[in-house]
């Protein structure tokens, strides 16, 4: 049987008749293979996988062997059989116009020379930089840079790094997407794939913006690749017996976890809005709470996901959470343990699922509970609302979500105060028959306080 280093010792020895299965081969060590059958061809391939075709010819004028690099191997778009004829087209021309065309293609290369790590710094770089917003605010440019910057750092950087921005192909990315599925970086994740692509394209149709021309225009790894798998979406709903199990074992003195995240989880399961908007509540966002009918938390438009002001209505059960969340008079709602500062976003999700690195388990481990997110707290209030006869336009205002039609008839986005109120009147309407049902599933009358206190 023939080794790899007797095989890539007769390579570097002799020419060989080149070959697309040569170019894919996997190697130990740099090698190079010249082409017996096209005169001055040869690939070089590094133990990264890339394989790099080149021709060398003698310039007469100089008494000098030079090196033009043809381009990477792409078994899609460039391949032994193109690299042969462009060795040919460059045999027809003048050594004195190769060696022209090499110098200005050198300024080129210079000019579109960045890896693809170094852009990857000089776009995060960009988007944390900060301005001012509707709000009059200076926030981060893109505000979800934190995202997009773990994406590129997790899976483009460590893969293509190294590589020029320009030479990457469909290929390369395409590759990284099946590595990925293939759980090369971690638990395999269509998510983890469909994110890195997003945030490869952006990246690259930043670079290629006019005054950056970071890389060619013509760069456009992202475009036409390969369709993902579908990505099913969840579906988890507590049911009765579930979301009753769960509200009495918050309240359990036995247990791990500070009391306020798991507040926050009370808090998720009433209120209907996302962790992100509910985790930063302050004082100064809750208005008249002791009005019935005119009391509500407004969530500042930075912490929501479409960036606008939600006039969140709370019930009375709502109310008691968070009163009982602010008897330390911080003021955060629910305050980290340590300082007046918000819980960390994964703090409810923390504390359902734990710490596996420090063998920690989570409250639904040891409560008994299928695992569920607190996004899924979020789709069982909906849910809850939908069985309660509500309609699917007035649970989409409480979740902050699009509405196009309520009943056949077209509805407007809240343009002004006088659509407020009815909005309102039809989110308050909801979330109280959540809070009138939440009481009859934990097994208290909707006119006595539900003990909180653990």
């Amino acid at each position: 049987m023939t080794t790899i280093a007797t095989t890539t010792t007769r390579m570097r020895n002799a020419a060989v008749i080149l070959t697309d299965r040569m170019c894919e081969r996997r190697i130990s060590k740099r090698v190079k293979i010249y082409d017996r059958k096209c005169r001055g061809l040869y690939v070089s391939i590094i133990p990264a996988g890339v394989a790099t075709f080149a021709f060398k010819f003698t310039d007469p004028a100089a008494s000098k062997q030079r090196t033009i690099t043809l381009g990477i191997y792409n078994p899609e778009t460039f391949r032994v059989e193109d690299a042969r004829s462009k060795v040919y087209a460059l045999k027809g021309k003048d050594p004195a116009m190769l060696v022209a065309e090499m110098h200005q293609n050198r300024v080129g290369k210079g000019k579109h020379g960045k890896t693809v790590a170094e852009i990857i710094e000089l776009r995060i770089d960009w988007m944390q930089q900060p301005e001012e917003k509707k709000d009059g605010e200076m926030r981060p440019r893109i505000e979800s840079w934190q995202n997009v910057a773990s994406h590129l750092r997790r899976f483009v950087k460590p893969s293509l790094g190294k590589m020029i921005a320009s030479d990457v192909t469909r290929h390369d990315i395409a590759a990284l997407s099946n590595d990925i599925l293939d759980g090369k970086y971690g638990v395999a994740s269509v998510s983890n794939a469909r994110h890195m692509r997003r945030a490869a394209s952006g990246l690259y149709s930043w670079a290629t913006e006019a005054g950056r021309d970071l890389v060619p225009e013509t760069c456009r790894p992202c475009f036409n690749l390969p369709k993902l798998p579908v990505e099913h979406a969840r579906e988890r709903v507590l049911n009765a017996e579930e979301i009753s199990k769960f509200w009495h074992g918050l309240d359990r003195d036995d247990l791990p976890y500070d009391r306020k995240p798991r507040l926050a989880l009370k808090f998720a399961l009433v209120s209907m809005l996302r962790s992100a908007e509910l985790l930063g509540a302050r004082r100064d966002e809750l208005f008249d709470l002791a009005d019935p009918t005119a009391r509500r938390f407004d969530v500042a438009a930075k912490r929501v996901k479409k960036r606008r002001v939600i006039q969140q209505p709370l019930s009375e059960l709502a109310v008691e959470i968070i009163n009982e969340a602010m008897e330390d008079g911080r003021q955060y709602v629910f305050s980290s343990p340590v300082d007046d500062q918000p819980l960390h976003r994964q703090a409810m999700a923390t504390a359902l699922h734990g710490r596996p690195d420090k063998d920690a388990p989570g409250l639904c481990e040891l409560l008994g509970l299928k695992p569920f997110t607190p996004h899924d707290l979020r789709r069982t209030s909906a849910t809850l609302a939908g069985e309660l006869g509500f309609s699917d336009a007035a649970i989409a205002k409480c979740l902050d979500h699009a509405v196009t039609k309520d009943d056949g008839e077209k509805v407007n986005r809240v343009t002004g105060i006088y659509n407020q109120s009815k909005r309102m009147n039809q989110k308050r309407a909801v979330l109280d028959g959540i809070a009138a049902e939440l009481r009859r599933i934990v097994g208290q009358p909707a006119d006595t306080k539900l003990k909180l206190v653990a």
